[in-house]
């Protein structure tokens, strides 16, 4: 008969041991890279822009012809091909990439390179590259004689609430890659799928609503709906001192100032109070014009 009680010591260490060498089983040793990864963000409007890559250095070595070739495909890095997110639809130098994940590659030529957005994934290099899969070509001239760049290096450049550039520098040679966003038109399609699912005592949707159409000077007529939405709501020292500002702009300065009075008293009575100067200061401003 078999003595379980006797086999369970040896049972246990066994068990130990397993447990103890679990987490080395299928560990990999993995050196660093030589070219290491690197990612960068960048918002631009209501659009989010992104890069993953890798940053291959010049090492001594000739970059342009040599360690990368002239007028063919080329990942753009090392490792894996590069990767372009847009999390909304853009104009690249004038055309239109959808939103999505692709991968971006380049074609350096002399006078202009090529630059490809495929829709192509997870690829390594550039090996597998297929032109049938590009979403976008576009073109874009290189500019030498630039300091130095020991690692190349992917970004975003030149940013303004609508637009930015897209930069390559390796090396003395850099590239840029005009990109714009629509702004105004998302915000007033989002403004108005929120406060058409906002809640009966959101006064604050509409009011940013309105506030960005007043000071963009942007749909306006709406903006003002917005605005007289939010006051019926609950009037507060911010969309009454918007609504005072609206009044000004109208020519109806009488009003302005007593509506800028009202929104003051609520402010100082608020908890924690509101910073009431600056409605203080257009009060004595359109009274000094009256």
């Amino acid at each position: 008969m078999i003595n379980v009680g006797r086999r369970i010591p040896g049972v246990a260490t066994l068990a130990l041991a397993v447990a103890l060498l679990a987490p080395f089983a299928h560990a990999e040793l993995t050196p660093p890279r030589p070219s290491p990864n690197a990612s960068v963000t960048q918002g631009v409007g209501l659009t989010n822009l992104s890069m993953t890559y890798s940053r291959p250095g010049v090492k001594a070595r000739k970059i342009w012809g040599e360690l990368v070739p002239m007028d063919k495909p080329w990942r753009t890095g090392a490792n894996e091909a590069t990767t372009f997110t847009t999390s909304t639809d853009i104009q690249v130098a004038g055309k239109t990439l959808p939103a999505g994940t692709y991968s971006f590659f380049t074609i350096p030529s002399k006078d202009s390179w090529t630059v490809i957005f495929s829709k192509q994934k997870e690829l390594w290099g550039a090996y597998e590259y297929d032109d049938k899969q590009d979403q976008l070509r576009v073109t874009a001239k290189p500019v030498t004689g630039q300091p130095n760049q020991e690692w190349m290096w992917l970004g975003f450049d030149n940013l303004t609430p609508t637009s930015c550039d897209l930069v390559l520098r390796w090396e003395t040679l850099s590239l840029a890659l005009p990109i714009t966003v629509e702004v105004n038109e998302r915000f007033l399609s989002l403004a108005r799928t929120e406060i058409a699912a906002a809640k009966t005592d959101d006064w604050r949707t509409p009011f940013v609503a309105a506030r960005y159409s007043f000071d963009n000077n942007l749909a306006l007529v709406e903006g003002k709906q917005w605005l007289d939405k939010s006051v019926a709501i609950q009037a507060t020292h911010a969309n009454l001192a918007l609504h005072a500002r609206w009044l000004a702009k109208d020519g109806n300065t009488k009003d302005a100032i007593a509506t800028a009075k009202k929104a003051v008293e609520l402010g100082k009575a608020a908890k924690p109070p509101a910073d009431v100067a600056p409605t203080e200061k257009l009060i004595a401003e359109w009274s000094a014009t009256k």
